[in-house]
C-alpha cells in the first residue's frame, strides 16, 4: 500500500489541543461511534482517492487532477482516539503515530479547555484519564507498530518526525 495508497494513523489523546469532535473521555464505548462507516470511507478512498476528493468537496493540486489514481502516490492521514481500538481500521494503516502526554501535562490542558458544560468536580481523575488508560491498554494489544511520540515537543518538531518517517517509507518503496 505504501507505493499508491499510503494510510497513516496520527492519534493525540485528549487536551492535545487538535480539534477533535470527540475525546476518549466523553466515549466511552467505542460502539459509540460509527468505526464500519468509518472503514467503508477509508476503502472508498483506496479505491480511487482523486475520485473520493472531488466527491467530497475537496481541492487537489493540480498535479492531482491531472493524475492517474493508479500511479500517483496518494497520502491519507487518519486522526482520532481510537483509530487504534478497532481491528478492521488496523488492516488498512501502514504507519501508526500516537502522541502521548503525561498525566500531569493532561490534566493541565483539560482544566484550561472551554466547554459549554463545564466539567463536574472530579470527572478528570474519575472517568477521563482511567478511560484514557483503559484505551490506552486496549489500543497497544491491538497493534504492536505504533510509534510514541513526545507530546511535550513542539509540534514543528513532531511534524518532523512523521514527515521523515512518511519520506522513508515511500523512498523505501519506489
Amino acid at each position: 500500500m505504501c507505493s499508491s495508497t499510503l494510510v497513516r494513523g496520527v492519534c493525540c489523546m485528549c487536551g492535545e489541543g487538535r480539534s477533535c469532535v470527540f475525546c476518549s473521555c466523553c466515549v466511552s464505548v467505542i460502539t459509540a461511534l460509527d468505526m464500519e462507516a468509518m472503514v467503508n470511507t477509508v476503502k472508498g478512498w483506496q479505491e480511487n482517492p482523486v475520485k473520493f476528493a472531488r466527491s467530497h468537496g475537496v481541492s487537489l493540486s493540480p498535479e492531482a487532477e491531472g493524475a492517474d489514481s493508479e500511479k500517483g502516490i496518494h497520502i491519507l492521514l487518519i486522526e482520532g482516539f481510537l483509530i487504534y481500538n478497532y481491528l478492521p481500521l488496523i488492516d488498512v494503516y501502514d504507519k501508526c503515530f500516537y502522541i502521548s502526554i503525561p498525566y500531569e501535562e493532561c490534566k493541565r490542558r483539560r482544566s484550561t479547555r472551554t466547554y459549554t458544560v463545564p466539567d463536574p468536580p472530579d470527572l478528570f481523575d474519575g472517568h477521563v484519564w482511567p478511560m484514557y488508560l483503559k484505551h490506552r491498554k486496549e489500543m497497544e494489544n491491538n497493534c504492536d507498530r505504533i510509534q510514541y511520540l513526545d507530546g511535550m515537543t513542539s509540534k514543528d518538531e513532531i511534524y518532523s518526525k512523521v514527515y521523515e518517517s512518511i519520506q522513508n517509507c515511500l523512498l523505501n518503496n519506489l
